[in-house]
């Protein structure tokens, strides 16, 4: 697949996402470089997560959103066999050249390409924030189809502080902010257990709640 070829037949929502992400992806990049490196909480969520993934024996693990590639790299080191897939072309093209040793592709989270139960762990950081709302359960649903039994999804959102599910202007395109309840229902829907959840206040130059939960496929 070439680095700015783009799934075929996407819904128009995913077109702007992709179109939007492209516009940017250099400056996106740059800004999201150090990953988690100031981030003590959040990247304890996700060293907890590979540390699940890994005891429970070897399995690929997808980075689903993987933007510029930098959390793809991180579960690497953390021992995982890890790849990414993102809908923004640009930013996969950066993700192959930042990262040369790892697999990232071109394509939607709600129709992967990836066999049922073939996956033994998950990750959306920050990614399903633009999934429109009343298509989360099919993306949550797609998430549990390749997680083989006992297998482990981490999700990354920003919480919505007791209000329902909220729009708001993210800098690149429309996301929502989520109550972290609602969010797990939805998981325990499809078919997930939830194992744990974190919420913390927003750090220096951050706007809202950050919301975090690891999920166990059932």
């Amino acid at each position: 697949m070439s680095d700015f070829s783009s799934p075929p037949s996407l819904p128009s929502h995913l077109t702007a996402t992709a179109d939007a992400y492209d516009a940017v992806a250099v400056r996106y990049a740059d800004l999201v470089k150090d990953g988690l490196a100031h981030l003590p909480l959040d990247r304890s969520f996700v060293t907890a997560f590979a540390d699940l993934v890994r005891a429970a024996g070897p399995a690929p693990v997808a980075d689903l959103g993987c933007g510029p590639g930098y959390l793809t790299a991180a579960l690497r080191d953390a021992g995982l066999d890890a790849f990414g897939i993102d809908l923004s072309p640009a930013l996969v093209a950066i993700a192959r050249r930042t990262y040369p040793g790892l697999r990232f592709e071109v394509g939607t989270m709600d129709a992967l390409e990836t066999a049922d139960g073939s996956l033994g762990g998950v990750v959306s950081w920050y990614s399903l924030i633009h999934a429109q709302p009343e298509q989360l359960p099919s993306y949550l649903a797609e998430f549990r189809r390749v997680l083989a039994p006992g297998g482990y999804a981490l999700l990354g959102f920003f919480e919505s502080e007791g209000a329902p599910v909220t729009p708001f202007d993210h800098k690149v395109t429309t996301a929502y902010r989520w109550p972290v309840e609602a969010l797990a229902a939805l998981a325990t829907d499809t078919g997930f257990t939830e194992t744990a959840r974190m919420l913390r206040q927003p750090g220096e130059g951050e706007r809202f709640r950050r919301g975090h939960l690891l999920l166990r496929a059932a």
